[in-house]
């Protein structure tokens, strides 16, 4: 058990001054499947189904030095590093990881604002009598996360939230950076304007033509200047510019929503395969929603047609639920409720929202045993999964659809 640390008020004020870490995972999918995988270790790696509509989802360091980036077309990657070996992702796995890594987080400070599944801020001023010193703090858990979990962190510490994300981009991967509060100004107007928090590419071009190139050109130049050039913006990206970001590190509980979504090969109009792909994406949110020990009062649907024009519909039901079949029904009665499409479907896709706590939702009590039932069997199902892997088990109707089933 760690003994509590002998610290000077004033000391540990002054180690106050950068008590907020931003710890994010190093190609976190990747590295995921590298652990039951080491032999890929070394080599490019992307996580993504391998169909040319679909975008990368995570790419190791050896396919990024090819120019592989997350959300790439996964067409475009494989044009750009051809030897790179293609991982189908396993979300379901990546959110027990998650879970650990929150857990992680969660023993060292209550303070925890998670961003992703991978990455979050921590204030630990209120955990440096017991643990020591902001930078041990960071090395501990980078010390945790390589030990329990098998890969690697980057951690930033800074004053600021701003300027700990900075700092841990730029110690990627595998890596500590500490910015003190009398380093930050001098630190930050080192960087190019892309650096700041809401500078696009765009944005970057506007401010380019005005000879604004760095963070120093912009704390150089007038607050009135930049209102000018920005408007709104202008004092925001101003701020950045002396390192002033007040934000508090804000606990963030639950999640807001989970759902997930699919981008067909080519664009469809057939009712029956999207039925399969509402059904499949059903199973992977209520596992998901399972696996949170949560349920959900609404469950949205949404469309994007071939000329990517997207629509949402959404409908809140009578009692929570985490049950696929349940969160299918109402998905298929949402399609319904859009009518005649206008044009061919690019991708479709369901979201649980207005999630509570499994414990603290009343279940469906229904006189049709068979919501029962389905409960039942996806619950059994969760348990093969988790013991024999990821596609153990389907429902029937998603092994092999055959022609003109649904």
């Amino acid at each position: 058990m760690n003994s509590v640390k002998q610290y000077s008020e004033a000391g540990l004020r002054e180690l106050r001054r950068s008590s907020i870490l931003h710890v994010d995972m190093d190609a976190f999918f990747v590295s995921v499947e590298l652990r039951s995988r080491p032999e890929l270790k070394g080599r490019p790696v992307i996580v993504g189904y391998p169909a040319d509509r679909s975008v990368v989802l995570s790419a190791s360091y050896e396919a990024r030095k090819f120019g592989v980036k997350s959300a790439m077309p996964m067409a475009v990657a494989a044009r750009m590093c051809p030897s790179a070996v293609i991982i189908e992702p396993r979300h379901k796995l990546y959110y027990e990881v998650s879970g650990q890594i929150m857990a992680i987080f969660g023993s060292v400070t209550d303070l925890v604002e998670p961003l992703s599944v991978d990455e979050a801020f921590l204030d630990v001023g209120g955990a440096i009598r017991r643990l020591g010193p902001p930078r041990d703090i960071g090395e501990l858990i980078r010390r945790r996360v390589a030990g329990e979990l098998g890969i690697t962190a980057s951690v930033g510490i800074a004053a600021s939230k701003f300027v700990a994300k900075i700092a841990s981009t730029r110690c990627k991967p595998d890596g500590l950076l500490l910015i003190g509060p009398d380093e930050t100004v001098p630190y930050l107007h080192t960087l190019p304007v892309g650096a700041l928090w809401g500078v696009g590419a765009k944005t970057v071009e506007v401010l380019a033509r005005m000879g604004i190139r760095t963070v120093a050109d912009v704390a150089a130049t007038p607050l009135p200047s930049l209102r000018r050039i920005l408007g709104a913006t202008g004092e925001h990206v101003y701020r950045l510019s002396w390192g002033i970001d007040p934000r508090p590190v804000t606990p963030v509980r639950l999640e807001k929503s989970i759902g997930a979504e699919e981008t067909f090969a080519v664009d469809t109009a057939d009712d029956a395969l999207l039925h399969r792909e509402l059904l499949r994406l059903a199973h992977r949110t209520a596992e998901r929603l399972r696996s949170a020990g949560m349920h959900a009062r609404t469950v949205a649907l949404k469309l994007r047609y071939a000329d990517f024009s997207t629509i949402t519909r959404s409908r809140t039901v009578s009692t929570p639920i985490d049950s696929a079949q349940l969160l299918y029904g109402v998905a298929l009665q949402l399609l319904e409720s859009v009518g005649e499409r206008p044009m061919t479907v690019r991708l479709v896709g369901i979201r649980a929202e207005q999630l509570e706590e499994a414990a603290q939702a009343p279940l469906q009590l229904s006189l049709d045993r068979r919501d029962d039932n389905w409960r039942a069997a996806e619950q059994a199902l969760d348990r093969v999964t988790r013991k024999f892997g990821n596609k153990s088990v389907l429902p029937a109707r998603l092994l092999d659809p055959g022609p003109g089933t649904d």
